[in-house]
């Protein structure tokens, strides 16, 4: 083996923008398709929304416009606008901006000056524009080259910046916006900034009583134990209650960003809610039965905040400012006055939360032996048989990288043929492989205990290792890998039930998937199309011009392990599941899972993957197909 030589040569540096486009994750996470909620083409648009929000927190402009079309965004904001002879620095020089001031920005999101840096070097074409005291300055890059310097020109335009860019179809492969998403972002930046009115494409979205109206849009009044607690401070908010549903819910902010992944605030808000009501209360309850169903919010600010990352989704440990207390302490005395105060003041608030506490503390010792039961029944199979492939990192892996434990799945397949065909071709490094045994059981309306007697649910749980909560969840992706027809779309449902009604804290923050396999293969000797409709292998069909060998995969175990390589590694399609801000989950689950209803006929006809041929008679109607379906189950399940 010839000895690699290690010279001057060897050594290189590159300039920002090379750096940035080498090495996007760096600064924007990953990169993803815009199928997922934290896809870089979302940090894009953030990294610029950011500056705007930290002009109007400052006091300058009441106003953001934002617009998508066709890959193009356009952000303007009506804030000071960026100095004119410093517009080409601010997005294309590192380390270049006004953040550095302290005195500008005190309690600003983005400290690094690399942002729109990022948004520049990362775009195909970008474009900023500043209007400031009756003159305007533009330029244009082209993936961070400047391509064009304008001079500066009179205006009438009002104060602010402008910002344009479409993303980078060569990093970003196949990327698409997805609206809901964005407006979700917004809407977010609306409740931690009341007053502030954002402009979506011609949708106004506004917040007038910040986060309480963020958990007014979050919850069923109906199913709250008592109205909203809202109580603000000097560079803290918060709101809280307690619903019925399994599990916490919380939404964390740190000047204005959402720390999707929690930090020290999180942590300290959690911690005061206990001391707080334990306190109160003058007993020493479980942290678990204080803690279960509830549903909060908390928003700081603080000086020079230090994230864990570029993309600012967790907040590490710091002072508040100088000669100041940690955030943990501030958030600790502030819920220990407040929060304490507003309990003696509001007996019927008190009373209702003692109530759920208690309720909760029957609840756990009620299943407490059939836990410990369970526990060591999945402790002995996990031994014994291999239902779980495991992979080499998880998330609680101090040993692996974060790109790794980002990139970290379970496949929860049905049956050994599709397990094993994935198993094959996975990368045993970061994806693990789930087999069930059979469709697992309908737990829709029951209680939790049935998790710890149903063999199946139980091992899942254990493999996730979600039992006390998802904070040790061992997988960062979790993917419902089922058949693509009618068998496999109700396995689908019933894992979908079984998320939704015991670990809704795993959905809401992003980590079930659906995988989209292909349906079809197209090929002849010269080339080979996967079609994930009928439409495409319509297409495929007409590519190859003559008459090509078409096979239909009716369940994964049919795919063979080298084809499944490609379907589950770069090329790999992920559904994300996804509620919406006013999405009820007992509602959702009493529409899919519920009695049978002419409006769930309608949806299971337009929505099942089922091919024509596999249809006995064409002139059924809606409402016999659905009661073949609901028969099959019930023989299933014993329902």
């Amino acid at each position: 083996m010839s000895e690699v030589k290690y010279t001057e040569d060897n050594i290189r540096s590159l300039d920002w923008k090379e750096h940035i486009r080498m090495r996007p994750g760096m600064y924007i996470g990953k990169l993803g398709d815009g199928s997922s909620e934290d896809d870089g083409i979302y940090i894009l648009i953030k990294e610029v929304i950011d500056n705007s929000i930290d002009e109007y927190v400052m006091g300058h402009g009441k106003k953001v416009e934002i617009a998508i079309e066709d890959g193009m965004v356009s952000i303007r904001d009506y804030g000071r606008g960026i100095p004119l002879g410093k517009v080409v620095d601010c997005v294309s020089k590192i380390n270049t901006g006004g953040k550095y001031d302290s005195k500008a920005f005190k309690k600003s999101v983005g400290l690094n000056g690399v942002g729109t840096k990022a948004v520049n070097a990362l775009s195909e074409y970008f474009r900023v524009e500043a209007f400031r005291d009756g003159k305007s300055k533009a330029a244009e890059f082209a993936k961070g080259e400047i391509t064009k310097n304008g001079n500066q020109t009179k205006t009438k335009d009002l104060n602010g910046t402008l910002i344009e860019f479409k993303p980078d179809n060569t990093i970003f492969k196949k990327y698409k916006f997805r609206k809901d998403f964005v407006e979700n972002r917004l809407w977010n930046y609306a409740y931690l900034n009341a007053g502030l009115r954002l402009n979506f494409n011609g949708k106004s979205i506004y917040s007038k009583n910040g986060l309480l109206d963020l958990l007014e849009r979050k919850t069923n009044p109906d199913k709250l134990r008592y109205p909203i607690i809202h109580l603000k401070g000097d560079d803290i908010e918060v709101a809280l209650t307690h619903g019925e549903q399994y599990g916490e819910e919380y939404y964390s902010f740190v000047n204005g960003q959402n720390t999707t992944m929690g930090g020290t605030h999180l942590q300290a808000f959690r911690e005061a809610i206990v001391k707080t009501v334990r306190d109160h209360f003058g007993k020493n309850y479980d942290t678990r039965d204080i803690q279960t169903s509830i549903i909060g919010a908390i928003s700081v600010r603080v000086e020079e905040p230090v994230f864990e990352s570029q993309t600012k989704t967790k907040l590490g440990s710091i002072n508040m400012g100088p000669e100041q207390p940690t955030v943990r302490t501030f958030i600790m005395d502030f819920l220990k006055n407040r929060l304490d105060n507003f309990l003696h003041q509001n007996k019927e608030v008190a009373e209702a939360i003692l109530k759920r506490i208690q309720q909760s503390e029957r609840e756990r010792k009620d299943i407490a032996g059939i836990k410990k039961l369970a526990n060591e029944r999945a402790k002995k199979a996990n031994l014994h048989n291999k239902k779980l492939r495991d992979c080499r990192v998880h998330l609680t892996d101090k040993r692996g990288n974060n790109e790794e434990k980002i990139r970290s799945s379970i496949f929860i397949t049905e049956g050994d043929s599709a397990s094993g065909s994935i198993t094959k071709a996975r990368n045993v490094r970061t994806q693990a492989v789930f087999s069930l045994r059979g469709k697992p059981l309908n737990c829709f309306g029951m209680t939790k205990k049935i998790v710890y007697q149903n063999e199946e649910l139980n091992l899942l749980q254990h493999a996730l290792d979600i039992e006390d909560g998802i904070e040790n969840l061992r997988f960062n992706n979790v993917v419902i890998a089922t058949d693509a027809d009618v068998d496999g779309m109700h396995i689908r449902l019933l894992l979908l039930t079984f998320f939704l009604q015991f670990f809704p804290d795993l959905v809401r923050q992003g980590h079930l998937y659906i995988l989209d396999t292909p349906l079809f293969r197209v090929r002849d000797k010269s080339k080979t199309f996967y079609c994930y409709s009928e439409s495409e292998k319509q297409d495929a069909i007409q590519a190859l011009r003559g008459k090509p060998e078409i096979t239909r995969f009716k369940g994964l175990g049919e795919i063979s392990p080298n084809e499944f390589e490609d379907f589950i590694g770069e090329n790999i399609k992920l559904d994300p599941v996804v509620l919406g801000d006013k999405t009820q989950i007992e509602e959702l689950l009493t529409y899919y899972m519920g009695k049978n209803t002419p409006d769930r006929q309608v949806f299971i006809i337009d929505n099942l993957k089922v091919e024509v041929d596999e249809i006995e008679d064409l002139n059924k109607s809606v409402i016999d197909l659905e009661e073949a379906i609901e028969d099959k189950v019930e023989k299933q399940e014993g329902v």
